[in-house]
Protein backbone atom coordinates (compact mmCIF):
# COMPACT_ATOMS: atom_id res chain seq x y z
CA UNK A 1 0.00 0.00 0.00
CA UNK A 2 2.86 2.33 0.83
CA UNK A 3 4.33 1.73 -2.61
CA UNK A 4 1.00 2.54 -4.24
CA UNK A 5 0.70 5.70 -2.16
CA UNK A 6 4.21 6.79 -3.12
CA UNK A 7 3.50 6.21 -6.81
CA UNK A 8 0.27 8.19 -6.52
CA UNK A 9 2.10 11.02 -4.76
CA UNK A 10 4.80 11.06 -7.43
CA UNK A 11 2.20 11.09 -10.21
CA UNK A 12 0.39 13.93 -8.50
CA UNK A 13 3.59 15.93 -8.18
CA UNK A 14 4.46 15.26 -11.82
CA UNK A 15 1.02 16.43 -12.92
CA UNK A 16 1.39 19.60 -10.84
CA UNK A 17 4.81 20.35 -12.35
CA UNK A 18 3.60 19.56 -15.87
CA UNK A 19 0.61 21.82 -15.38
CA UNK A 20 2.84 24.62 -14.16
CA UNK A 21 5.18 24.18 -17.13
CA UNK A 22 2.24 24.04 -19.50
CA UNK A 23 0.83 27.26 -18.08
CA UNK A 24 4.27 28.83 -18.37
CA UNK A 25 4.42 27.95 -22.05
CA UNK A 26 0.92 29.33 -22.63
CA UNK A 27 1.80 32.56 -20.84
CA UNK A 28 5.07 32.82 -22.76
CA UNK A 29 3.35 32.86 -26.17
CA UNK A 30 4.85 33.91 -28.44
CA UNK A 31 8.33 32.58 -27.73
CA UNK A 32 9.47 32.84 -31.36
CA UNK A 33 8.49 34.63 -34.55
CA UNK A 34 5.00 34.34 -35.98
CA UNK A 35 4.44 33.79 -39.69
CA UNK A 36 1.43 35.43 -41.32
CA UNK A 37 0.56 33.90 -44.68
CA UNK A 38 -0.81 36.29 -47.30
CA UNK A 39 -2.30 34.11 -50.06
CA UNK A 40 -1.53 36.67 -52.79
CA UNK A 41 1.55 38.18 -54.40
CA UNK A 42 3.52 41.02 -52.73
CA UNK A 43 2.48 44.60 -53.34
CA UNK A 44 -1.27 44.07 -53.40
CA UNK A 45 -4.00 45.47 -51.18
CA UNK A 46 -3.63 42.64 -48.63
CA UNK A 47 0.04 43.58 -48.25
CA UNK A 48 -0.83 47.26 -47.93
CA UNK A 49 -3.10 46.55 -44.97
CA UNK A 50 -1.11 43.74 -43.32
CA UNK A 51 2.49 44.93 -43.25
CA UNK A 52 1.98 48.05 -41.08
CA UNK A 53 -0.19 45.95 -38.76
CA UNK A 54 2.57 43.34 -38.53
CA UNK A 55 5.01 46.04 -37.43
CA UNK A 56 2.70 47.04 -34.59
CA UNK A 57 2.24 43.42 -33.52
CA UNK A 58 6.00 42.85 -33.55
CA UNK A 59 6.43 45.73 -31.10
CA UNK A 60 3.53 44.60 -28.90
CA UNK A 61 4.41 40.89 -28.79
CA UNK A 62 8.17 41.20 -28.52
CA UNK A 63 8.61 38.71 -31.36
CA UNK A 64 8.86 39.18 -35.10
CA UNK A 65 5.65 38.95 -37.12
CA UNK A 66 6.87 37.88 -40.56
CA UNK A 67 4.86 38.16 -43.79
CA UNK A 68 5.00 35.17 -46.15
CA UNK A 69 3.31 35.63 -49.56
CA UNK A 70 1.98 32.36 -51.04
CA UNK A 71 -0.09 33.28 -54.11
CA UNK A 72 -2.09 31.04 -56.40
CA UNK A 73 -5.52 29.49 -57.06
CA UNK A 74 -7.46 32.53 -55.91
CA UNK A 75 -5.83 32.35 -52.51
CA UNK A 76 -6.42 28.62 -52.01
CA UNK A 77 -2.72 27.67 -51.99
CA UNK A 78 -1.86 29.97 -49.10
CA UNK A 79 -5.08 29.27 -47.22
CA UNK A 80 -4.60 25.51 -47.54
CA UNK A 81 -1.05 25.84 -46.20
CA UNK A 82 -2.40 27.48 -43.03
CA UNK A 83 -5.30 25.05 -42.71
CA UNK A 84 -2.82 22.15 -42.67
CA UNK A 85 -0.28 23.84 -40.35
CA UNK A 86 0.24 22.99 -36.70
CA UNK A 87 -2.40 24.73 -34.52
CA UNK A 88 0.20 26.36 -32.29
CA UNK A 89 -0.31 30.04 -33.10
CA UNK A 90 2.89 30.42 -35.11
CA UNK A 91 1.33 30.17 -38.58
CA UNK A 92 -1.61 32.48 -39.19
CA UNK A 93 -3.60 33.59 -42.24
CA UNK A 94 -4.54 37.06 -43.39
CA UNK A 95 -7.49 36.20 -45.59
CA UNK A 96 -9.27 38.41 -48.09
CA UNK A 97 -12.83 38.16 -49.37
CA UNK A 98 -11.93 35.18 -51.57
CA UNK A 99 -12.12 32.97 -48.47
CA UNK A 100 -15.90 33.46 -48.60
CA UNK A 101 -16.14 33.07 -52.38
CA UNK A 102 -14.01 30.02 -53.14
CA UNK A 103 -16.22 27.41 -51.40
CA UNK A 104 -18.94 28.11 -53.98
CA UNK A 105 -16.68 28.86 -56.95
CA UNK A 106 -14.41 25.81 -56.87
CA UNK A 107 -15.84 22.34 -57.51
CA UNK A 108 -13.36 20.85 -55.07
CA UNK A 109 -11.64 22.71 -52.25
CA UNK A 110 -8.45 21.34 -50.62
CA UNK A 111 -9.74 22.42 -47.19
CA UNK A 112 -12.97 23.36 -45.43
CA UNK A 113 -13.12 27.08 -44.61
CA UNK A 114 -15.40 26.62 -41.61
CA UNK A 115 -13.98 23.38 -40.18
CA UNK A 116 -10.25 23.81 -40.84
CA UNK A 117 -9.72 27.45 -39.82
CA UNK A 118 -10.50 29.31 -36.60
CA UNK A 119 -11.44 33.02 -36.93
CA UNK A 120 -9.37 35.41 -34.80
CA UNK A 121 -10.53 38.89 -35.79
CA UNK A 122 -12.13 40.86 -38.63
CA UNK A 123 -9.45 43.40 -39.50
CA UNK A 124 -11.22 45.75 -41.91
CA UNK A 125 -13.79 46.19 -44.65
CA UNK A 126 -12.43 47.65 -47.89
CA UNK A 127 -13.99 49.83 -50.57
CA UNK A 128 -13.67 48.68 -54.16
CA UNK A 129 -13.29 50.93 -57.20
CA UNK A 130 -14.07 50.61 -60.90
CA UNK A 131 -10.93 51.86 -62.62
CA UNK A 132 -9.81 51.86 -66.26
CA UNK A 133 -6.58 52.50 -68.10
CA UNK A 134 -6.53 56.12 -69.37
CA UNK A 135 -6.34 54.89 -72.96
CA UNK A 136 -9.82 53.41 -72.73
CA UNK A 137 -12.18 56.01 -74.25
CA UNK A 138 -14.70 56.08 -71.40
CA UNK A 139 -15.28 58.50 -68.52
CA UNK A 140 -18.32 56.93 -66.85
CA UNK A 141 -19.89 53.57 -66.10
CA UNK A 142 -22.57 54.22 -68.74
CA UNK A 143 -19.89 54.86 -71.37
CA UNK A 144 -18.04 51.71 -70.28
CA UNK A 145 -21.19 49.62 -70.70
CA UNK A 146 -21.92 51.17 -74.10
CA UNK A 147 -18.37 50.45 -75.27
CA UNK A 148 -18.50 46.87 -74.02
CA UNK A 149 -21.81 46.29 -75.83
CA UNK A 150 -20.36 47.66 -79.06
CA UNK A 151 -17.28 45.41 -78.73
CA UNK A 152 -18.50 42.15 -77.14
CA UNK A 153 -15.67 39.92 -75.91
CA UNK A 154 -12.99 42.50 -76.69
CA UNK A 155 -12.60 44.36 -73.39
CA UNK A 156 -10.73 42.53 -70.65
CA UNK A 157 -10.64 43.05 -66.91
CA UNK A 158 -7.91 42.06 -64.50
CA UNK A 159 -8.41 40.44 -61.12
CA UNK A 160 -6.29 39.35 -58.17
CA UNK A 161 -7.05 35.77 -59.15
CA UNK A 162 -9.92 33.48 -60.02
CA UNK A 163 -12.36 33.43 -57.15
CA UNK A 164 -11.26 36.69 -55.56
CA UNK A 165 -13.70 39.51 -54.86
CA UNK A 166 -12.09 41.49 -57.70
CA UNK A 167 -13.02 38.63 -60.04
CA UNK A 168 -16.58 38.15 -58.77
CA UNK A 169 -17.19 41.90 -58.86
CA UNK A 170 -16.44 41.74 -62.59
CA UNK A 171 -18.72 38.74 -63.06
CA UNK A 172 -21.51 40.52 -61.19
CA UNK A 173 -20.95 43.69 -63.24
CA UNK A 174 -21.15 41.73 -66.51
CA UNK A 175 -24.27 39.88 -65.42
CA UNK A 176 -26.14 42.99 -64.29
CA UNK A 177 -25.01 45.13 -67.26
CA UNK A 178 -25.66 42.30 -69.75
CA UNK A 179 -22.24 42.62 -71.37
CA UNK A 180 -19.44 40.21 -72.26
CA UNK A 181 -15.84 40.90 -71.19
CA UNK A 182 -12.81 38.63 -70.83
CA UNK A 183 -11.51 37.88 -67.34
CA UNK A 184 -7.70 37.92 -66.94
CA UNK A 185 -6.68 36.47 -63.54
CA UNK A 186 -3.36 37.26 -61.88
CA UNK A 187 -1.65 35.95 -58.74
CA UNK A 188 -2.80 38.83 -56.57
CA UNK A 189 -3.54 42.51 -57.14
CA UNK A 190 0.18 43.19 -56.78
CA UNK A 191 0.62 41.38 -60.11
CA UNK A 192 -2.62 42.63 -61.70
CA UNK A 193 -2.02 46.32 -61.06
CA UNK A 194 1.18 46.60 -63.16
CA UNK A 195 -0.66 44.98 -66.06
CA UNK A 196 -3.46 47.52 -65.76
CA UNK A 197 -1.03 50.43 -65.43
CA UNK A 198 0.83 49.18 -68.50
CA UNK A 199 -2.37 48.91 -70.55
CA UNK A 200 -2.19 45.13 -71.00
CA UNK A 201 -5.73 45.01 -69.58
CA UNK A 202 -8.51 47.56 -69.89
CA UNK A 203 -10.03 47.78 -66.45
CA UNK A 204 -10.25 46.35 -62.96
CA UNK A 205 -12.69 46.24 -60.08
CA UNK A 206 -9.88 46.95 -57.63
CA UNK A 207 -9.60 47.33 -53.89
CA UNK A 208 -8.91 50.92 -52.88
CA UNK A 209 -5.70 50.11 -50.94
CA UNK A 210 -2.91 49.98 -53.48
CA UNK A 211 -5.10 51.62 -56.17
CA UNK A 212 -6.12 55.10 -55.08
CA UNK A 213 -2.58 56.51 -55.33
CA UNK A 214 -2.49 55.59 -59.04
CA UNK A 215 -5.80 57.40 -59.55
CA UNK A 216 -4.47 60.48 -57.76
CA UNK A 217 -1.33 60.40 -59.92
CA UNK A 218 -3.40 60.21 -63.12
CA UNK A 219 -2.16 56.75 -64.06
CA UNK A 220 -5.68 55.31 -63.80
CA UNK A 221 -9.13 56.77 -64.42
CA UNK A 222 -11.70 56.25 -61.68
CA UNK A 223 -15.24 55.74 -62.94
CA UNK A 224 -17.11 54.82 -59.77
CA UNK A 225 -16.97 53.36 -56.27
CA UNK A 226 -18.52 49.93 -55.89
CA UNK A 227 -20.03 50.43 -52.45
CA UNK A 228 -23.72 50.98 -51.74
CA UNK A 229 -23.11 54.61 -50.77
CA UNK A 230 -20.49 57.13 -51.87
CA UNK A 231 -17.16 57.00 -50.08
CA UNK A 232 -16.43 59.83 -47.59
CA UNK A 233 -12.94 59.91 -49.10
CA UNK A 234 -14.34 60.40 -52.61
CA UNK A 235 -17.60 62.32 -52.13
CA UNK A 236 -17.69 63.54 -55.73
CA UNK A 237 -17.29 60.07 -57.24
CA UNK A 238 -20.61 58.31 -58.01
CA UNK A 239 -21.40 54.73 -57.09
CA UNK A 240 -21.85 52.09 -59.79
CA UNK A 241 -25.45 51.78 -58.63
CA UNK A 242 -26.26 55.42 -59.35
CA UNK A 243 -24.24 55.30 -62.59
CA UNK A 244 -26.33 52.80 -64.49
CA UNK A 245 -26.42 49.43 -62.68
CA UNK A 246 -29.01 49.85 -59.96
CA UNK A 247 -28.32 47.70 -56.91
CA UNK A 248 -24.71 46.84 -57.76
CA UNK A 249 -22.48 46.58 -54.69
CA UNK A 250 -19.10 44.97 -54.16
CA UNK A 251 -16.65 45.36 -51.33
CA UNK A 252 -14.25 43.02 -49.59
CA UNK A 253 -12.75 42.39 -46.18
CA UNK A 254 -9.55 41.20 -44.55
CA UNK A 255 -9.45 38.98 -41.50
CA UNK A 256 -6.96 37.00 -39.43
CA UNK A 257 -7.44 33.25 -38.92
CA UNK A 258 -5.54 30.32 -37.41
CA UNK A 259 -5.51 26.56 -38.06
CA UNK A 260 -8.48 24.83 -36.43
CA UNK A 261 -7.71 23.64 -32.93
CA UNK A 262 -5.44 26.53 -32.00
CA UNK A 263 -5.66 27.00 -28.20
CA UNK A 264 -8.30 29.50 -27.11
CA UNK A 265 -5.82 31.50 -25.04
CA UNK A 266 -3.66 32.06 -28.14
CA UNK A 267 -6.71 33.08 -30.18
CA UNK A 268 -7.69 35.47 -27.38
CA UNK A 269 -4.18 36.96 -27.12
CA UNK A 270 -3.93 37.62 -30.84
CA UNK A 271 -7.47 39.02 -30.94
CA UNK A 272 -6.66 41.46 -28.13
CA UNK A 273 -3.38 42.61 -29.66
CA UNK A 274 -4.82 43.14 -33.16
CA UNK A 275 -7.90 44.87 -31.75
CA UNK A 276 -5.65 47.22 -29.79
CA UNK A 277 -3.56 47.93 -32.90
CA UNK A 278 -6.70 48.67 -34.94
CA UNK A 279 -7.86 51.23 -32.36
CA UNK A 280 -4.59 53.18 -32.54
CA UNK A 281 -5.04 56.61 -34.09
CA UNK A 282 -2.24 56.16 -36.63
CA UNK A 283 -3.68 52.82 -37.79
CA UNK A 284 -7.15 54.30 -38.26
CA UNK A 285 -5.76 57.31 -40.11
CA UNK A 286 -3.64 55.17 -42.44
CA UNK A 287 -6.48 52.76 -43.20
CA UNK A 288 -8.90 55.61 -43.82
CA UNK A 289 -6.60 57.10 -46.46
CA UNK A 290 -6.59 53.68 -48.15
CA UNK A 291 -10.37 53.35 -48.13
CA UNK A 292 -10.40 50.68 -45.42
CA UNK A 293 -12.63 50.76 -42.34
CA UNK A 294 -10.99 49.15 -39.26
CA UNK A 295 -13.35 46.65 -37.64
CA UNK A 296 -12.05 44.53 -34.74
CA UNK A 297 -14.42 42.70 -32.40
CA UNK A 298 -14.51 39.14 -31.11
CA UNK A 299 -13.67 35.88 -32.91
CA UNK A 300 -17.37 35.01 -32.74
CA UNK A 301 -18.31 38.23 -34.50
CA UNK A 302 -15.82 37.49 -37.26
CA UNK A 303 -17.23 33.97 -37.59
CA UNK A 304 -20.72 35.44 -38.07
CA UNK A 305 -19.44 37.92 -40.66
CA UNK A 306 -17.66 35.13 -42.53
CA UNK A 307 -20.80 32.99 -42.58
CA UNK A 308 -22.87 35.88 -43.97
CA UNK A 309 -20.25 36.58 -46.68
CA UNK A 310 -20.17 32.90 -47.71
CA UNK A 311 -23.94 33.01 -48.18
CA UNK A 312 -23.86 36.33 -50.07
CA UNK A 313 -21.12 35.39 -52.53
CA UNK A 314 -22.48 31.89 -52.94
CA UNK A 315 -25.60 33.44 -54.46
CA UNK A 316 -23.49 35.68 -56.75
CA UNK A 317 -21.51 32.63 -57.94
CA UNK A 318 -24.67 30.64 -58.62
CA UNK A 319 -26.40 33.52 -60.40
CA UNK A 320 -23.33 34.31 -62.54
CA UNK A 321 -22.74 30.68 -63.47
CA UNK A 322 -19.03 31.05 -62.67
CA UNK A 323 -17.30 27.79 -61.82
CA UNK A 324 -13.68 26.67 -61.51
CA UNK A 325 -12.02 23.28 -61.28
Amino acid sequence: MKTVARIAALLGAFALVAGTIGNGYAQAYPSRSIRVIIPFSPGGSTDTITRPLAQKLTAALGQGVVIDNRPGAGGNIGMDLVAKSAPDGYTLLMAAGSIAINPSLYKKMPFDVVKDLDPIILVCVVTQLTVVHPSLPVKSVKELIALAKSRPGELNFASAGAGTSTHLAGELFQSMAKINMVHIPYKGSGAAMPALLGGQVSLMFANMPGTIQHVQAGRLRLLAVNTEKRSPLLPNVPTVSESGIRGFESSTFFGLLAPAGTPKDIISRMNSEVDRALKAADTQERMATEGAVPMGGSPEQFASHLKAQIEKWGKVVRDSGARLE
